[in-house]
């Protein structure tokens, strides 16, 4: 016996994918649904861009519970 749980066999195993590509999942994502992912600490971003994106997660989703973080 290994000591841990037995990971789910299926069929479909052999079809799913061992990469994610994350960026492709957050175009998709937007793209689909109108559904934007993205961090506040993201270097395609302007200060001000970063900063926005940063209150709007503290206004939506409260303020970031993480400190000593840089929002450089």
């Amino acid at each position: 016996m290994n000591g841990g749980p037995n990971q789910p066999r299926s069929p479909l195993a052999r079809f799913q994918s061992s990469q994610v590509n994350v960026d492709e999942q957050k175009r998709n994502g937007w793209n689909r649904h109108g559904i934007l992912v993205v961090s506040h600490d993201d270097n395609r971003l302007s200060w001000p861009e970063r900063e926005l994106v940063k209150q709007l997660g503290d206004r939506l989703y409260g303020q970031n519970r993480r400190k000593g973080m840089c929002h450089a």
